[in-house]
């Protein structure tokens, strides 16, 4: 097997994707994911820590750029337009990742482990946004308030875009989510009947 070899990485998560769909998550060992690429386990757990954190090493980046948008933020830009530009600068992120993040998340959604993993590193984007926040200014509980409403808004986005048939409408899913959620929090003039 090869020691190093070319884009190992790469080479194991497309091996474990592969092998999660087919077998299962619960199924596949690392020696199976390390043989289907071609490589050693030991090069395995030089990349991952364990074998599902192949389905989540893209949250380091992904916490980068929504952390890096928030603090560059113009002055004058409100708390929630922070949050929000970080998320769309997260579509680029994505769109490079379409098929994927569709697959991931098929993996995900059949077990109940990672569904647990998925909602730790959402906690822990979430308190990172509030740390950027606050570097920002904003006082909590305000930061953490503004953070979790933007992990919100990010999760609903995200569900609505992997289902989409055009990859490159992230950026208004955001949006859209936004303001479905504003229209929630505002009372309007008439109530509808029955509430």
């Amino acid at each position: 097997m090869a020691r190093w070899g070319s884009n190992a990485r790469g080479r194991l998560e497309e091996a474990a994707m592969e092998l999660y769909l087919e077998r299962g998550f619960e199924q596949t060992t690392v020696a199976e994911i390390a043989a289907k690429a071609g490589l050693t386990e030991r090069t395995f757990f030089r990349h991952f820590a364990d074998k599902r954190e192949v389905l989540f090493g893209g949250s380091p980046v992904l916490q980068e750029v929504i952390v890096k948008t928030v603090l560059e933020a113009p002055e004058g830009t409100s708390p929630l337009e922070m949050v929000m530009a970080g998320l769309e600068a997260a579509g680029i992120f994505f769109q490079e990742r379409r098929d994927r993040s569709k697959l991931r998340q098929t993996i995900i959604d059949a077990h109940p482990e990672l569904q647990a993993r998925e909602l730790s590193k959402m906690a822990v984007l979430s308190a990172a946004t509030a740390g950027a926040l606050k570097q920002r200014g904003l006082a909590d509980p305000l930061a953490t308030l503004t953070a979790e409403t933007g992990i919100l808004v990010f999760k609903m986005a995200f569900e609505r875009w992997i289902r989409e048939h055009d990859p490159h409408v992230w950026t208004q899913l955001v949006r859209d989510t936004l303001s479905d959620l504003q229209k929630v929090l505002v009372k309007p003039a008439v109530q509808p009947p029955g509430l």
